[in-house]
C-alpha cells in the first residue's frame, strides 16, 4: 500500500472559484488511511440542515465548487470530501493515477469515518445527503445499513448499473478472475493513464466550460488528477452493483429518496435507477432529457430543473 500525505488546502482557479471560508479537514478511518474533508457554514440565512456531498469516482472536492455554492445559499451548512484513492485523500498504489480501491465496502468506513469526525461535531441537524454515480452506490448500501443516516438523499446517475458496458456478468467474471490472478492494480482492459477527455462527443456533459475545469485544476494541482480504474476496482464495483440490482434491496430503504438522470447516460444504467426509485418505498425518479453524466455540471437548462426538484424534495 502506497500512501501520500493528503493535500493540506482547496484549490480555487478563477475558472472555478470556491465559496470563501471552507474548513479543510483531515480525517482517519478506521483502517488507517486518511481523507480530505472540508466544511462551510452558509453566511447568510441558515435553513438549519446540513448537506454531505457524496462524490463519485475520480472526483475531488474542488470539483463540486458550484454545487457547494448553490447550497451555501440555500442556508445548508455543506460537508464534502474525498474517497480513499482519489482526489485529496491518500492513495492505495504506487502509481497514483490509477484508480484502485480493496473492497466496495471500504468506501463504507470513509462515510462512517466523516460522519464521525466531521458531520457528528457540528450537531444534531437534520442530514442531507447529496450523492453522484460511485458516491451514490456507496450511498445506498450505507442506507442498506442504517435508514436512518440521512434524512433525505438525492441521488445524481447513481451506479446501480452501467451502460457503458454491454454484458456486465462477462464483464465482473473476466475482472474477478484476473484479479484472482494477481492482476487486481492494473488498469482495467483499455485503461489508460489519460486524466481528462476531449470536449467533443464526451460522456460527461454538454457544457464545455464546465467539462474543461478539472483540467484546469489539474494543470496548477496535477495530484488530485485520477486516470483509469484497476480491475480489482471494477471487480469488486460490479459486485457491489450486482448487490443492488437484488429486487429486495430497494424496498428494504424507508429513506426518502429522489434520484435523477438523463435517459440517455452513456455511463450509468438509467433504466436500473429508474427501476429501483421505483421499488423504493418513498423513492420518486426525475428524467432529464438533454443531460449527459454529470449533472450537477450540465447546461444551464438541466441544472435549473435538478435544482428545482431538489429544492421541492428537500423543502
Amino acid at each position: 500500500m502506497m500512501l501520500k500525505a493528503p493535500r493540506q488546502d482547496l484549490v480555487s482557479i478563477p475558472e472555478n472559484p470556491l465559496p470563501e471560508g471552507g474548513r479543510v479537514l483531515h480525517v482517519r478511518t478506521p483502517d488507517g488511511l486518511r481523507l480530505r474533508a472540508a466544511h462551510w457554514q452558509p453566511a447568510l440565512t441558515a435553513n438549519g440542515k446540513l448537506a454531505v456531498i457524496l462524490q463519485g469516482r475520480t472526483e475531488f472536492i474542488e470539483r463540486y465548487a458550484e454545487t457547494v455554492d448553490a447550497l451555501l445559499k440555500r442556508g445548508f451548512h455543506v460537508v464534502a470530501f474525498d474517497w480513499r484513492g482519489q482526489g485529496g485523500s491518500d492513495r492505495l498504489l504506487a502509481d497514483r493515477n490509477r484508480g484502485h480501491v480493496d473492497r466496495f465496502d471500504d468506501y463504507l468506513l470513509d462515510l462512517d469515518a466523516v460522519m464521525t469526525s466531521v458531520v457528528a461535531p457540528l450537531g444534531p441537524m437534520p442530514r442531507i445527503a447529496l450523492a453522484h454515480s460511485m458516491g451514490g452506490a456507496v450511498l445506498l448500501h450505507a442506507l442498506q445499513r442504517d435508514p436512518q443516516t440521512f434524512e433525505r438523499c438525492v441521488l445524481s446517475a447513481p451506479m446501480i448499473g452501467l451502460s457503458m458496458v454491454k454484458r456486465p456478468k462477462a464483464a465482473h467474471f473476466a475482472a474477478r478472475m484476473l484479479a484472482a490472478l494477481g492482476f487486481s492494480a492494473r488498469y482495467v482492459p483499455g485503461g489508460t493513464d489519460q486524466t481528462t477527455i476531449p470536449f467533443p462527443d464526451n460522456p460527461l456533459t454538454r457544457d464545455e466550460a464546465r467539462h474543461g475545469i478539472a483540467g484546469k485544476i489539474f494543470s496548477v494541482a496535477p495530484d488530485l488528477a485520477l486516470a483509469s480504474p484497476t480491475i480489482g476496482w471494477a471487480a469488486t464495483s460490479f459486485a457491489a452493483m450486482a448487490a443492488l440490482q437484488q429486487p429486495s434491496i430497494a424496498p428494504s430503504i424507508p429513506t426518502p429518496i429522489l434520484i435523477a438522470a438523463g435517459p440517455d447516460d452513456r455511463i450509468t444504467s438509467t433504466p436500473m435507477a429508474e427501476t429501483f426509485a421505483a421499488r423504493l418505498p418513498n423513492g420518486r425518479f426525475l428524467a432529464l432529457p438533454q443531460s449527459e453524466h454529470e449533472i450537477l455540471l450540465e447546461v444551464e437548462p438541466v441544472r435549473a430543473a435538478f435544482w428545482q426538484a431538489f429544492d421541492a424534495f428537500v423543502g
